[in-house]
């Protein structure tokens, strides 16, 4: 029997599209992993809405892998020491998987070594590939889009394979039960009930925007409508590839304006990539002395722009429909954030963190560059955009979060 290798899924679950597992599949039987690591992102560890979104994505992706003739295998703890430990266990010499760019993964892709084999497949083009005239990464958005765009379009995606080769013998698996990712004392997801987590739905939901599209550029300005993709969930969590999405939209007229959206997920791990820290530090140290309120009467602003509570009926909805959805629409994210920075002013990234928790789209770089963009702090504030918007709709994350150790549905 040939020698099994290890596919270690992340923030990409999907059959489609997926050249990890593709090139894993022609490697050798292949395990399908999933490690949960509550340590490695440190206070960056998964917020409620995301556990909630991973609890029932997870059990998706194992009930497509079945029908390939696989399963995947769930293990907890720190997942370079999983991983080691698995390829001890099962004789597997490699682990493969697709190239993220989160700070504590990409120190884990590091700690692996030329054990892995890296694939990407995440974004629209290799991230360190889209650079500036002088080799660096971008830190304004609109120039990244111009050079980005001009080696556009991305390749076709990959079919999912048919059959997934599977090992003689599986190693042990945890179930997802074990991990208590679902809410229950209390129970708050009763209104997550218009979303339905998996590669399904993703695709469902990235067909349904095409015909759609030219509307958009309009229509996603409009809170009252339904005119965004909702797929930023399901981009997130890798349920879908950036580039099917972009080839979803081909032939439906201009699709500009939903493809800026798209890349602005790529800008925003170039920027993580060469600043890591920047969900927690200000982006132009100038602003490091900025004097935030604090005290008493700036937390009981902070409770009540959490709550809904301000009195401002726009802030408000949209708090509300964060907490009962997990989700809220793109213009009134910069509403509630613009309001907590600039009308209360209070630290971005006590907004921040409240998102990382609350939002099912919760993403690194997505959040921590739209925070800093709504602040004024970050390296991309400073210029003065025509394209403003941008990853309202497929970002949908125009502010978004991090993580505190007592948050809000934690």
């Amino acid at each position: 029997m040939t020698t099994p290798v290890l596919l270690w899924l992340r923030q990409d679950l999907r059959l489609h599209d997926h050249p990890a597992l593709i090139a894993a599949a022609h490697a050798g039987p292949v395990i399908p992993v999933y490690v949960l690591d509550d340590d490695a992102p440190g206070k960056w560890t998964m917020g409620g809405a995301q556990r909630w979104w991973l609890h029932h994505t997870l059990d998706s992706f194992d009930k497509s892998l079945a029908d390939k003739g696989s399963k995947l295998i769930l293990r907890r703890g720190d997942v370079v020491e999983v991983l080691k430990a698995l390829m001890e266990e099962t004789g597997a010499e490699q682990v493969y998987a697709i190239r993220h760019y989160e700070p504590w993964w990409r120190k884990a892709e590091a700690a692996l070594g030329d054990r892995l084999c890296l694939h990407d497949g995440n974004h629209l083009a290799r991230v360190e590939d889209v650079r500036t005239g002088s080799g660096g990464q971008f830190k304004v958005y609109s120039s990244f889009w111009k050079a980005l765009n001009q080696m556009m379009p991305p390749g076709d995606p990959e079919p999912a394979p048919r059959t997934i080769p599977a090992p003689s013998k599986w190693p042990k698996s945890d179930t997802l039960a074990d991990w208590d990712l679902l809410p229950t004392k209390p129970d708050w997801s009763a209104g997550f009930g218009d979303w339905t987590p998996g590669e399904a739905q993703a695709l469902e939901n990235a067909k349904a925007m095409a015909p759609i599209v030219e509307a958009y550029d309009v229509d996603r300005n409009m809170p009252s409508i339904e005119g965004t993709s909702r797929l930023s969930p399901h981009l997130h969590f890798g349920e879908i590839s950036p580039r099917t999405v972009w080839h979803a939209v081909d032939g439906h007229g201009d699709a500009t304006t939903f493809r800026k959206e798209l890349a602005w997920r790529d800008f925003t791990d170039g920027v993580v990539l060469t600043m890591p820290d920047y969900g927690d530090t200000n982006g132009r140290p100038k602003f490091d002395k900025l004097p935030w309120r604090s005290g008493k009467d700036a937390e009981a602003d902070l409770k009540a722009w959490q709550e809904g509570k301000t009195g401002y009926p726009i802030v408000d909805a949209g708090m509300r429909q964060l907490w009962a959805t997990g989700w809220m629409h793109n213009r009134v994210r910069m509403i509630t954030a613009s309001f907590l920075v600039k009308h209360l002013l209070i630290d971005w990234r006590e907004g921040e963190r409240w998102f990382w928790d609350c939002l099912v789209d919760a993403d690194y770089g997505n959040n921590s560059v739209n925070w800093q963009w709504v602040s004024g702090t970050g390296v991309d504030s400073e210029h003065v955009r025509a394209d403003h918007g941008a990853a309202d709709a497929v970002g949908e994350v125009r502010c978004g979060g991090t993580i505190s150790a007592s948050g809000c549905r934690n």
